[in-house]
């Protein structure tokens, strides 16, 4: 029984029947949390689906590059989503910090540049914006090294204190040259020019890519939406894949195939393996 599901658009189906067509030239680009890793309350507590590992083993040495374009660090992801060290996926890449940070399973080495200065003085103000704004109990900081996310999922009233944010958050970070970047109840404070359709593009044309799949499920995956459009101007087909939720509906407006979140994707590639194995 072929367990493919049909994407529901033209180009979309072309993106997978070039991708099974030449697996050896394909790309397979994937977000990390709500699209590999169920979302929760606390980010620090998040996991790989137990499928995700096995699924990406039996996947990875079919096709050109498998990777993981994510706004945590690098080595947290890795270590979340339990990558190192695995048969299998000796090529697999983990864009951390939407690219500015590359590890690569071949060497569990890290690469990044400096980080943005502003981050450090946004993360000193923070605390006392906060207070400033009320943001009440439940409200916390996730410092990303690169990048400051701000969460209200834990709040009494988690999108009216996300909503009531976005404006001094914004102004914030426009005082210290960064960007705020709107998410599933998290507005991240973070330097301009670093997003997912940056990152998944420098690797798609690193790689001389032919075909390209992308799986997300946030707004901050968009970026990378955008990029597989541009690649498919310029004549690389590709297939946009939501991991769909019921928080975020823009995303699943534009997909070529919505699937049922983090244990939807992971069918997904296991039926992707399954195939070209």
């Amino acid at each position: 029984m072929d367990l493919l599901p049909t994407p529901a658009t033209q180009a979309g189906r072309d993106g997978l029947h070039a991708l099974l067509a030449k697996p050896r030239a394909a790309v397979i680009g994937l977000d990390f949390d709500g699209t590999l890793a169920p979302i929760v309350a606390d980010p620090e507590q998040a996991r790989a689906h137990p499928g995700t590992v096995p699924a990406l083993a039996a996947l990875a040495p079919e096709v050109a590059s498998v990777a993981v374009v994510t706004g945590r660090p690098a080595e947290v992801a890795v270590r979340y989503g339990g990558f190192a060290d695995v048969p299998g996926l000796e090529h697999l890449t983990v864009l951390g910090h939407y690219g500015a940070e590359r590890w690569d399973a071949a060497t569990g080495e890290v690469t990044a540049p400096p980080p943005h200065p502003g981050v450090a003085a946004v993360r000193a103000e923070l605390p006392r914006l906060l207070e400033r704004a009320g943001a009440g109990r439940g409200t916390w900081t996730e410092d990303k090294g690169r990048a400051v996310a701000v969460h209200t999922r834990r709040a009494d009233d988690p999108q009216a204190t996300f909503e009531a944010l976005r404006a001094p958050l914004a102004e914030l970070a426009a005082r210290h040259g960064l960007i705020v970047e709107p998410g599933r109840l998290v507005l991240e404070l973070r330097p301009p020019g670093m997003d997912k359709g940056v990152a998944l593009l420098d690797h798609v044309r690193r790689t001389a890519a032919g075909s390209v799949l992308y799986a997300g499920d946030d707004l901050g995956d968009l970026p990378a939406f955008a990029a597989v459009t541009e690649l498919r101007s310029e004549g690389v087909p590709g297939l946009l894949v939501c991991s769909g939720s019921t928080e975020v509906t823009e995303l699943a407006e534009r997909a070529d195939l919505v699937v049922d979140g983090p244990q939807g994707v992971v069918a997904l590639l296991g039926a992707l393996a399954a195939r070209l194995g």
